[in-house]
């Protein structure tokens, strides 16, 4: 009993990238230049579709809260890497482990159904034009955003609840920079399969069914921008849509790879370098690919630049 509390007590080791010392200098910058872009980049999306008229749509209505959800998830995991990557101290607390492990499950998996609730918004903009504002009502936009919040939330406490149950029996050295499932699971010191096959299911309801669902969305997308007459704009629409489906691809195939693979196989330094993706760079990716590419946005910003977007709302 008193080996199976000790890493309750002790916390964990996050060994991260400690077998590659002289990499980590260069880590710690690319965290946090990547940290303060996803804030920049969030915070202006968030601040302009609140302010902006133009921009009270549903497609910045989810936008919204996507910045949201990803300042957060960054900020649940960016701190204590940049703490780790920096000093000798690796350590993180039980508490801190556990807190880490729920937040950034709720909010990694809310994203996971948040894309797939755009992708449909874009389906109905795009393929549906005439019945666009009766279709995506603020009612049903409200719904949706809160079925990705809600879907998020019983995901970590699925993945919270078997994991965290486990008796680690001493070993607190996780070879991860976070704390995550699999990299706890590899730690446990009894069978884990049942633990695995939970994982195994939850996965398939929110990493495979939901970049199915983007996709064919998309394909209907595709077949009704290929009979646009314009030219310009088709490019322009299969323009937007492979941006899309670009981060799309990036925050899914990298979390795939690292939760659908043996436990075994799990956190070995590729592994460790993929999940800097899905972590790092995908929340800073999508104000970039979502909105810089958008008139309307450009205009926003022209005016908070010049001051004058902030007039707009009296």
């Amino acid at each position: 009993m008193e080996k199976a509390n000790e890493s309750s007590l002790i916390g964990f080791v996050l060994l991260g990238f400690s077998d590659h010392p002289r990499l980590e200098a260069v880590l710690f910058v690319f965290v946090l230049l990547f940290y303060l872009l996803t804030l920049v980049g969030n915070i202006t999306i968030i601040i302009i579709s609140y302010l902006d008229p133009p921009l009270h749509t549903p497609m910045y209505f989810f936008l919204g809260n996507l910045s949201f959800l990803d300042i957060c998830f960054t900020t649940s995991l960016a701190p204590q890497t940049l703490v780790n990557l920096r000093g000798p101290e690796k350590t993180i607390t039980y508490g801190g482990c556990v807190v880490q492990l729920c937040i950034s499950l709720a909010l990694g998996s809310t994203e996971c159904i948040l894309l797939v609730v755009m992708a449909l918004d874009r389906y109905v903009a795009v393929c549906k034009p005439l019945h666009y504002v009766v279709i995506m009502n603020p009612r049903l936009c409200q719904q949706l955003a809160f079925i990705s919040w809600l879907s998020g939330l019983a995901s970590s406490l699925i993945h919270a609840t078997f994991t965290l149950q486990l008796p680690f029996c001493g070993n607190h050295r996780l070879d991860h920079f976070i704390c995550e499932v699999p990299a706890l699971l590899k730690l446990a010191c009894v069978d884990t399969t049942i633990n695995e096959l939970v994982l195994f299911v939850v996965s398939i309801l929110f990493l495979l069914i939901p970049p199915a669902l983007i996709l064919i969305s998309y394909g209907f997308i595709t077949q009704a921008v290929l009979r646009l007459k314009s030219v310009e704009a088709r490019r322009k629409a299969f323009s937007t849509c492979s941006s899309h489906l670009t981060v799309v691809i990036i925050f899914y195939g990298t979390i795939i790879y690292m939760y659908l693979q043996p436990i075994n196989s799990y956190a070995q330094d590729q592994g460790k370098f993929i999940s800097l993706f899905y972590t790092m760079v995908t929340p800073t990716l999508n104000p970039i690919i979502y909105t810089l590419r958008n008139k309307d946005v450009k205009d926003a910003l022209k005016k908070l630049l010049t001051g004058k977007l902030c007039f707009l709302q009296t």
